[in-house]
């Protein structure tokens, strides 16, 4: 093989392997800023729902909530998700970030 070509094929490979890892790095990185960010606004919210039976009802529905990014919408967590709305007015939490919260109990 020509050393030119084999050279090229070469700082190819490289280049495309640095990427690989630059954009899982990048993924990572939000996906963790994500769940950080979930965690903080929903914790508040959660901790005195431990016990509630309404949000402890919705687990299956909010595991099905979530998995379907939000396509999937049962009626135990729509209840719990009012519930907690009206028990918390102030919360800034959308239905995913509660759901996960809901699944995290």
């Amino acid at each position: 093989m020509n050393p030119t070509r084999l050279f090229a094929l070469t700082a190819l490979l490289l280049i495309g392997g640095s990427a690989t890892a630059s954009s899982f790095v990048g993924t990572t990185d939000a996906i963790g800023n994500s769940l950080a960010g979930t965690a903080e606004a929903s914790s508040d919210a959660t901790s005195s729902l431990r016990d509630d039976k309404v949000v402890l009802a919705a687990r299956d529905d909010a595991a099905s909530f979530v998995a379907s990014q939000g396509a999937i919408r049962g009626v135990r967590l729509e209840a719990a998700l009012n519930h907690i709305r009206q028990h918390n007015p102030d919360l800034r939490a959308d239905d995913l970030q509660l759901a996960r919260a809901i699944l995290s109990l």
